[in-house]
């Protein structure tokens, strides 16, 4: 990492690691509460993320996870929790000073966890860009408030990254702060508030398009929350930004010949006179059940024009578990 804005970053994270800074991010989804599980309030202390990336749909069979950028290590506890095995974890980060912290956190994490070991977890130096891991060797990938820090060559070839050390049909979960609005230059090139996950948001579409275009058949928006304001006055713009976060899961499917399937919480329904609809395509809808599909889908059925089906709009919430 050479470009200023990642220096700063480093420099940055630094000092929260030797200083913990409670406002440094701020996330709006609830600590997992879990039987057993014991946070040290150090670790939620240094939480630097914007949302959550531990969902225990995705961490069935003892996965080996990777998150990259380790904080102050409490998803790594989380993620540890699931995997309960040695080295199950790997935590990768480029900051010295936060991988000792997260290390020393670990085993404060132990004394009160009894089922936590230090060795279930492996924290590694290195860089986003370039992995010190081996291909196809994790289930899940993770990394929460980093990828925004990016500038697009780097946010490809941290994606590509991710994607290389996934197994087939792994999954990359991340939360990242994302912007609808546009952001002047003066923003974006201010290294500071890039590394503080502000002006390095993008828009949803654009995040999307990013994941697609690196090959993951499958994305998932699991959820989209308010997260700061960029206030004229206080900030460089003479309009205020709003910036959200948003939690999404994309999965390494191949890719349907049609393009990507992404889902953003729609939902089709069918209330004609029969018992079910059957669009040819494999999405066979009951009468007056409702189906999540994808953008693809309701697309593609909004287009046959009939009126007996109802396409919701997009909630940008959806669990998992329906079509295609």
């Amino acid at each position: 990492m050479t470009a200023h804005y990642l220096d700063a970053t480093k420099e940055l994270y630094k000092d929260a690691a030797l200083t913990p800074d409670v406002g440094l991010c701020c996330t709006t989804t609830p600590v997992w509460q879990l039987p057993g599980l014991q946070i040290p309030t150090i670790m939620q202390e240094m939480n630097y993320g914007c949302g959550s990336t531990v969902h225990p749909r995705d961490l069935v069979n003892q996965p080996k996870i990777l998150y990259v950028g380790v904080g102050g290590g409490m998803e790594l506890l989380q993620f540890a929790y699931f995997s309960r095995q040695e080295a199950g974890v790997t935590g990768v980060d480029v900051v010295d000073e936060m991988l000792e912290a997260s290390q020393e956190n670990f085993k404060e994490a132990e004394a009160m966890n009894d089922w936590f070991k230090s060795s279930y977890v492996r924290l590694e130096k290195g860089d986003a860009l370039a992995l010190p891991v081996a291909d196809e060797s994790m289930d899940v990938a993770a990394q929460n408030c980093l990828f925004n820090i990016f500038k697009q060559n780097e946010l490809t070839q941290a994606l590509r990254e991710m994607y290389r050390v996934l197994k087939p049909h792994g999954r990359l979960v991340m939360s990242d702060p994302i912007c609808n609005q546009h952001m002047n230059e003066t923003l974006r090139s201010d290294d500071r508030l890039r590394a503080l996950c502000l002006s390095g948001a993008i828009p949803l579409e654009a995040y999307v398009n990013a994941l697609t275009e690196v090959g993951f058949g499958t994305i998932e928006i699991r959820a989209k929350r308010p997260y700061r304001l960029l206030p004229p006055g206080q900030f460089p713009t003479q309009e205020m930004i709003y910036i959200e976060s948003v939690e999404v899961c994309a999965i390494k499917d191949p890719m349907p010949n049609d393009g990507p399937c992404v889902f953003t919480g729609k939902t089709a329904i069918y209330f004609g006179n029969e018992a079910f609809f059957d669009d040819q395509k494999g999405h066979v809808l009951l009468h007056n059940q409702p189906l999540a599909v994808c953008d693809k889908t309701a697309s593609q059925l909004q287009q046959l024009e009939r009126d007996d089906l109802f396409i919701s709009a997009s909630t940008y919430h959806y669990d998992g578990g329906g079509c295609c």
